[in-house]
């Protein structure tokens, strides 16, 4: 049977024929996943990062234990990762605790696992947009427990103290890579995998360094301008933007593209 009308974009199916690798799984990626296959494209979900657990559990502990218990007043989340913690830690949000979230990623992942996103920023989706936003909203000193990496540098929790704020900054996670299957490896290799999605800065190390080789053909396609500098950093050649930080727009950025292949190299 002659399936190639699978592979042929329309309007509804603009990305028919597409093989997308999606680097991040749990809620956040099945969402991804569902979004590409209403497009008409195949997700191949390739978890590249996870967190693997503080140096400090104990101080950890006691942060969720005081959110949990209405210590703070807001709840700032700089990456989807720190929402993987918060979920793995079944952590209880407060209904009189707001939860900022850095950009339209972390605010997707925070959804898609049932908590609430009080403020997301309008324009600058970094640490520094954050704190400014929560700065103008904020006149009054306020109890913030910023939640972040292990590398993550301590922007947001200097500017949130020097406008008189009450921060508690604790270290959430370390990012760890997780290496891909190699058949994954062999379908980037070989251009089957027709574009990558690009969401952070350690998603772009991680595709750096588990695929050394990626075709010319293959779009990487990074979530917004500060994703895209850091994968140009780490020595990525970025293809396309999405104009905002949304899974939707970066979906509809790739879709602009024409498909890479021809549609039987295509066939499994």
């Amino acid at each position: 049977m002659n399936s190639s009308h699978r592979h042929t974009p329309t309007p509804e199916r603009p990305l028919a024929g597409w093989r997308v690798l999606v680097p991040r799984g749990g809620p956040w990626g099945d969402g991804v996943a569902a979004n590409l296959r209403s497009q008409g494209a195949t997700p191949v979900i390739a978890p590249l990062i996870n967190f693997a657990p503080t140096n400090d559990q104990a101080t950890l502990d006691e942060a969720l234990a005081d959110l949990a218990a209405g210590a703070f007043d807001w709840l700032t989340v700089t990456s989807a990762t720190t929402v993987d913690v918060l979920y793995a830690y079944r952590a209880l949000i407060p209904a009189a605790t707001k939860v900022a979230a850095v950009g339209e990623t972390t605010a997707a992942a925070l959804q898609a696992v049932g908590y609430r996103v009080d403020l997301v920023p309008e324009r600058d989706n970094s640490a520094a947009g954050m704190a400014e936003q929560m700065i103008a909203l904020e006149p009054e000193p306020r109890r913030v427990l910023a939640l972040r990496s292990e590398i993550a540098k301590p922007v947001l929790t200097r500017m949130l103290i020097e406008a008189g704020h009450h921060v508690r900054s604790v270290v959430a996670y370390r990012t760890v890579g997780v290496p891909v299957t190699e058949k994954i490896a062999l379908d980037v290799q070989s251009g089957r995998i027709n574009a990558i999605l690009v969401t952070s800065g350690s998603v772009a190390e991680q595709v750096q360094a588990q695929f050394p080789v990626i075709p010319e053909s293959t779009v990487i396609a990074a979530i917004g301008p500060r994703t895209a500098r850091d994968a140009r950093r780490a020595g990525l050649s970025v293809d396309v933007i999405a104009e905002q930080q949304t899974v939707d727009a970066l979906i509809e950025a790739v879709a602009r593209f024409p498909l890479p292949h021809a549609a039987d190299e295509l066939q499994p």
